[in-house]
């Protein structure tokens, strides 16, 4: 593939004007940490918004849609799309209270809900476990997509591509910091829709596909359209969609789909001007993330099924690809070869926008979790904010020569997908639950932890006796409910088998967060006891109404997601009726929010 002299004029001028903004921020990015890593906590909702969308609008969640799409059909994507719950749960429970909290990250919270060494040995050792490993192999992840996109489009090696575009997104993050990163990802959200629009609109007019008709009227192609799966297949239907929908939702950590809200998504809401603004900007981004965004990526995937049917065929039609990069997913970088000059300029370079979008918030991210969790609190409490500029500039570059070479050693997206998952199983309820209940100590959280990761390991190491061979003894599909069972058993055995939080870190907790609920009525009436009032306020407990307004988001988002894939297919009918249930619950939810805004915790 070739690019021309106007290909090349986008792509380098997006890259320097992504410089240039990163230049003219570093300034104030550099007056002390608070500008670094939150800007100053002034951020509008919108802003916000648009950033969470762009960070996750990686190079690598085209290459594992298309990965779901051939592999499981379009109904493979609730591995993700069940993080629809997960993320409106934080709009209208948890958004408000990450605000309220004001802590410099979501690693201080530890300090803040728990009291003594247990808390601060969590605040410091999960800075590192997610700060570093975790964020390391989420950025494998998209580096992965990055250096086959490379390959396939570019013709370039694993190792220039991990040097060209690491290169320029390190410079680019340590010096401009989260303003920097906020400020870009605007732009870069305009110029990777237009990419992901443009390219699904021309690849699904290719002479052999034959436009949107004949896509869909394809048998190939329609063995994968189905949104739901196959309900006579239990092993299809439980591990696609049951599971997810069931239990993986609340259950898992992953990034950007925390349960209760974390990592960059609650960078960003610390980041708001108040409580409004850090709920509109997680409500805009759980619409634009889900409703608008993936029927592109999905409609290249189907595409791919007719141009490259097989492995065989991506391997035949590009034979310099390494072998170990070989997967499904690659189908989608494929497809895009075949766009023409000036809109391949604008896919290449909304493929770096993605790219360096995803990637420089997480070393944003990782980078504040090290600084302000691991360095300030254990090695120099004294250091100044120069100093911790430094250290977190430092931490950038570290990070992504990390993820580089570990990126150079994987195979496929779904790999890290499942892995991370798995890893982070069981430990959903806890960080749903603390805010809320009392007796969750700090204890509770190392030993869910450490027992996910454990479990997760023994599971992989007798995977073939456990789950895969004849007369094993459990399904395919029981492995991640198996480990989210027995990590809910140990951690609620330790919840009780240790000691609560003191009554002063507790009170203390209540008083500046106010929860609200039954969770919290012993620590309450005992502060009442001794004469201390932390309640603000009697009016009703939110939270009821805010679970009846996720409820009523997950119908809106859900049915505007399907009833544009109706639209795409022709079955009107039921894209009308699925448009008229957009209506109707968005009146309702408006309601429902109308009359818990007017309401005090």
């Amino acid at each position: 593939m070739n690019l021309t002299t106007l290909d090349y004029s986008i792509i380098i001028g997006f890259f320097t004007v992504v410089l240039v903004i990163g230049i003219l921020v570093s300034k104030s990015a550099g007056k002390n940490t608070s500008e670094y890593f939150l800007s100053g906590r002034t951020m509008p909702w919108w802003l916000l918004g648009f950033s969470m969308v762009a960070t996750t609008f990686s190079t690598d969640t085209p290459n594992l849609v298309t990965d779901f799409v051939r592999t499981d059909g379009v109904s493979g994507n609730w591995g993700w799309w069940a993080f629809l719950l997960t993320g409106l749960l934080t709009v209208f429970v948890y958004a408000k209270l990450w605000r309220r909290s004001n802590v410099a990250t979501d690693m201080e919270f530890y300090d803040l809900r728990y009291g003594g060494k247990p808390a601060h040995f969590l605040r410091a050792f999960r800075s590192l476990y997610l700060g570093i490993v975790f964020n390391v192999l989420a950025m494998s992840a998209v580096t992965l997509a990055a250096i086959k996109i490379g390959q396939v489009m570019l013709g370039l090696t694993p190792l220039e591509t991990v040097l060209i575009g690491g290169s320029v997104t390190v410079v680019f993050s340590a010096i401009g910091g989260f303003k920097g990163v906020v400020y870009t990802d605007f732009l870069l959200f305009f110029l990777a829709i237009v990419g992901a629009v443009g390219a699904a609109i021309y690849l699904v007019n290719l002479p052999e596909v034959g436009g949107l008709s004949k896509l869909v009227a394809n048998e190939t192609v329609q063995e994968k359209m189905n949104i739901l799966p196959d309900f006579s297949d239990t092993e299809a239907l439980m591990g696609i969609l049951i599971i997810p929908l069931a239990v993986q939702w609340w259950s898992a950590w992953y990034p950007g789909g925390e349960p209760g809200g974390g990592g960059y998504i609650a960078q960003r809401m610390l980041a708001a001007k108040n409580e409004n603004h850090a709920i509109g900007a997680t409500f805009f981004f759980n619409i634009m993330h889900y409703a608008l965004r993936p029927w592109p990526w999905i409609l290249v995937a189907l595409a791919s099924l007719i141009v490259y049917p097989d492995i065989a065929s991506i391997q035949e039609a590009f034979p310099n690809i390494e072998e170990s990069k070989l997967g499904n997913d690659l189908a989608y970088s494929a497809m895009l070869t075949r766009l023409p000059s000036g809109l391949l300029g604008i896919v290449m370079a909304s493929l770096g926008a993605a790219y360096m979008s995803t990637i420089s918030t997480h070393l944003n991210w990782g980078s504040s979790y090290v600084v302000n969790d691991f360095y300030k609190q254990q090695i120099k409490p004294n250091a100044s904010e120069k100093e911790l500029v430094g250290v977190g500039r430092i931490t950038t570059v570290v990070l992504m020569v990390l993820s580089a070479l570990f990126a150079l050693k994987l195979t496929n997206a779904t790999q890290l997908f499942d892995i991370i998952i798995m890893f982070g199983a069981g430990t959903g309820l806890i960080f749903i639950l603390r805010w809320f209940w009392w007796r969750i100590n700090a204890w509770s959280e190392i030993v869910a932890m450490l027992s996910s990761g454990i479990i997760s390991l023994l599971f992989w190491n007798f995977e073939k006796v456990l789950f895969l061979e004849d007369g094993a003894p459990f399904p395919e599909w029981s492995k991640f409910p198996l480990v989210v069972l027995l990590t809910t058993i140990i951690w609620l055995a330790t919840t009780y088998l240790t000691k609560p939080e003191s009554d002063e870190t507790l009170e203390h907790f209540y008083q500046k967060i106010q929860p609200g609920g039954p969770g919290w009525k012993k620590t309450v009436e005992k502060a009442e006891k001794n004469g201390r009032s932390i309640v603000e306020g009697r009016e009703k407990w939110s939270v009821p109404s805010g679970i009846l307004a996720m409820l009523l988001g997950c119908v809106l988002v859900y049915c505007c997601m399907f009833a544009t894939g109706n639209w795409i297919y022709g079955n009107y009918p039921l894209a009308i009726g699925l448009s008229i249930t957009v209506v109707v619950s968005g009146l309702l939810l408006a309601k429902v929010w109308n009359g818990m805004k007017e309401t005090l915790l």
